[in-house]
């Protein structure tokens, strides 16, 4: 039986710094550390799927030639968080040899905001005892949650989110790679519902290709289990015009067509709100029903009430003007 082939998002993931997409500022200071054999400790900031995790293994391969045994440790701290790991298998693989051919050892920890403080006061020793051997590049989506004694130890790079001409390039590599016609309004779609996560957008596309070859904006829309934007606009406008019932049957439609959740809704409806037809003022008003209705919900109120209450109260405003 022929293996599997692998999930698009190893599939795609660049091998080295090269064909990184995105993040030229950082991925040419990256590469000057190659070139010279040394670097810094790292913090590696930003939200999630813009890079970091790539950019560290992609590294780890141009300095490394490819060979990363006994050179590079992954770890995700989200899963080992506490100061055991630290003592532990942190500390362990520090204090070792590297066998590589440049003599410096990476330890990526990605999601280290995930430490505890006590973990990431051990980590600091660490980082202190083994400077010499051992380089630690330390992945985090909030930066500021790694304590300020790491922080003055690591040059932080800050990633962007990607830009929209990056990520049609990389839809269109990746639809060429794998024999897919796609719509130039799937391509929006999909840049809309992956909002700059790369990883995002490669697991969409990947579902959707599984169903058809020819990729659609509703098909895009589907997988992703997202409403049009102009399904949410029909619904806010409808409520704005103080038709409170047609308001009604386009949630129904949103939460039972597409199955979105409560707060998916809300999200939608926040993004949508610009492209409303209403004055500033009408637009902050409704702001903070959505800000009232999703801290609601969050603390555990039902989810259609909630939202019924967020339309009663955007129609009563229509209604007032």
């Amino acid at each position: 039986m022929p293996a599997p082939d692998l999930p698009w998002i190893e599939k795609y993931r660049p091998k080295s710094l090269g064909e990184v997409i995105g993040q030229r500022l950082i991925v040419d200071r990256l590469k000057s550390f190659v070139k010279k054999g040394n670097f810094p400790n790292m913090i590696f900031a930003g939200t999630a799927g813009i890079g970091k995790t790539t950019c560290a293994i992609a590294m780890a391969k141009d300095l490394y030639g490819g060979v990363l045994d006994g050179a590079f440790k992954e770890m995700n701290a989200s899963d080992q968080r506490g100061i055991d790991v630290i003592r532990g298998e942190v500390k362990e693989f520090a204090k070792t040899m590297s066998m590589a051919k440049v003599p410096i050892k990476i330890i990526f920890l990605d999601e280290a905001d995930s430490l505890t403080a006590d973990a990431q006061h051990a980590l600091r020793r660490t980082m202190e005892k083994f400077s010499a051997e051992t380089r630690f590049i330390l992945s985090a989506n909030y930066a500021n949650k790694i304590i300020e004694p790491i922080q003055s130890r690591c040059v932080v790079f800050k990633f962007k989110p990607l830009g929209e001409e990056e990520m049609k390039e990389y839809i269109q590599r990746v639809c060429k790679s794998e024999s897919l016609a796609i719509e130039d309004k799937a391509v929006d779609a999909l840049i809309e519902v992956g909002e700059g996560d790369l990883r995002k957008i490669t697991n969409i596309l990947q579902s959707t290709a599984m169903q058809d070859n020819k990729i659609t904006e509703m098909n895009i829309y589907d997988v992703a289990s997202r409403a049009k934007p102009k399904e949410v606009l029909a619904m806010l406008r409808a409520a704005l015009g103080g038709d409170f019932v047609a308001a009604r049957e386009e949630l129904d439609n949103l939460m039972l067509k597409h199955g979105m959740s409560a707060e998916d809704i809300l999200m939608q409806c926040y993004k949508e709100l610009q492209s409303l037809d209403a004055d500033e003022r009408t637009k902050l008003k409704i702001v903070i029903q959505i800000g009232e209705s999703n801290f609601r919900i969050v603390e555990g109120s039902n989810e259609r009430i909630q939202l019924e209450s967020m339309l009663a109260q955007i129609a009563l405003l229509g209604k007032s003007k």
